[in-house]
C-alpha cells in the first residue's frame, strides 16, 4: 500500500514509517518539525520507500496519486510541547484531522487517528476501558491538549458515520523507547536523562501517582494490527502493568547504577492520579498485549540515552 503517516519524524512516527517500510509499503512521511526532528529519520534518508514532506497539517493537504491510507500522528504530545504551543495543539487536532479526513474521503484511503489516553483525564474509572468517557477539564492547561484529541475523535466518528469512511481509533497509553527527546516532560526521559547526568530525579507531588509504560516496539506492533484488521470503535493500546512514578524512579537508579538523589516538586494542575489502560478490547479484536518487560525496554532506552547524553 502507499500510505501517509503524519508527525512521521515524530517519535512514534519515525517508529511508525519504520515498521511500514519493513512490512514492504511505501510511505510518504509528513511533519512540519515543531516537535519532530530530521534526525529520528535520518536513518530512512536513502531508503526508496520514504518519501518526506515538510508541510504543517493545520493548512491544506494535497498528496499527489494514489493513496490507500492515512495515519495521523501529527500533534505536539509531551506537556512541555503542548504547554509551549497551545494553539498550535489545538489546530493540529481541529483543523489537521478535518484535512487529513478530507484528503482519506477523496482518495478512498483507510483513516487511523492516534488519539491518546489523555482523553480520560483524570480518570474517576480505573483502570479505563473504552467505554468510560473521561474527566477532563476543558479550560485547564491540559485541555489544549485533552480536548483537541476528544475533538479529534468525534471528527473522524463524524467522517465514519456520514461518509461511511473506513476508520479506526487508536488512544495510546504511556509509551517509551528510543528517539525519545531529552528532557521531553515525559517521565521516561527526564528520569534516564537526570540519572545520566547525575543529577537529582525530578518526581512531582509524592510520587504515589501511577502510569503504565509501553515499550514503543510493543505499541506499534498494537497500531499496525488495528489499522489492519481494526474496526471503527476506539481501541487502548497500552501495557496494563501499573507503576508508582516512584517505582519507576527507583528502577532508573538501578539500571543506570546512578546515585542521584530523589527531590519532590509540586504536582502540576490536573496531573492525572493514576493510569491502566483496560486492554480486553485489543485482546480479543487483536489478539495483541505487550511483550517487553518494563527493565528490558528501559534497559533498550537506557543505551539510546547514554549514546545521545555521551555525546
Amino acid at each position: 500500500m502507499r500510505l501517509l503517516v503524519t508527525g512521521a519524524a515524530g517519535f512514534l512516527g519515525s517508529h511508525l514509517c519504520d515498521r511500514l517500510l519493513a512490512l514492504g509499503h511505501t510511505v510518504v512521511g509528513m511533519d512540519n518539525l515543531i516537535t519532530g526532528a530530521p534526525a529520528n529519520l535520518a536513518h530512512l534518508e536513502h531508503h526508496r520507500g520514504l518519501q518526506f514532506v515538510r508541510h504543517d497539517v493545520s493548512t491544506f493537504i494535497d498528496v499527489p496519486g494514489p493513496v490507500d491510507g492515512i495515519l495521523h500522528f501529527a500533534s505536539p504530545a509531551s506537556p512541555i510541547d503542548y504547554l509551549e504551543y497551545p494553539i498550535p495543539t489545538l489546530k493540529v487536532g481541529a483543523l489537521g484531522t478535518h484535512n487529513a479526513l478530507g484528503l482519506a474521503k477523496a482518495k478512498g484511503a483507510r483513516f487511523l487517528l492516534a488519539s491518546t489516553s489523555e482523553v480520560y483525564g483524570d480518570p474517576l474509572v480505573h483502570p479505563q476501558p473504552e467505554s468510560y468517557w473521561g474527566n477532563v477539564n476543558p479550560v485547564g492547561p491540559r485541555g489544549v491538549y485533552d480536548e483537541a484529541k476528544r475533538f479529534a475523535e468525534a471528527m473522524t466518528m463524524a467522517y465514519h458515520r456520514y461518509h461511511r469512511l473506513d476508520t479506526r481509533i487508536v488512544r495510546i497509553f504511556n509509551t517509551y523507547g528510543p528517539r525519545m527527546r531529552p528532557r521531553d516532560g515525559r517521565v521516561v526521559s527526564n528520569f534516564i536523562v537526570q540519572a545520566l547526568k547525575g543529577e537529582p530525579l525530578t518526581v512531582y507531588g509524592d510520587g504515589s501517582q501511577t502510569r503504565s509504560f509501553c515499550y514503543v516496539d510493543d505499541l506499534i506492533e498494537g497500531i499496525v494490527r488495528l489499522f489492519e484488521r481494526g474496526d471503527a470503535d476506539p481501541t487502548n493500546i497500552g501495557n496494563p502493568r501499573e507503576f508508582t512514578v516512584r517505582q519507576l524512579a527507583d528502577r532508573v537508579l538501578a539500571l543506570t547504577g546512578s546515585r542521584s538523589p530523589i527531590v519532590e516538586r509540586p504536582l502540576p494542575v490536573d496531573d492525572p492520579k493514576v493510569r491502566q489502560p483496560d486492554i480486553t478490547r485489543a485482546k480479543r479484536l487483536l489478539g495483541w498485549e505487550p511483550q517487553v518487560p518494563l527493565e528490558e525496554g528501559l534497559r533498550r532506552t537506557i543505551a539510546y540515552f547514554r549514546d545521545l547524553v555521551g555525546r
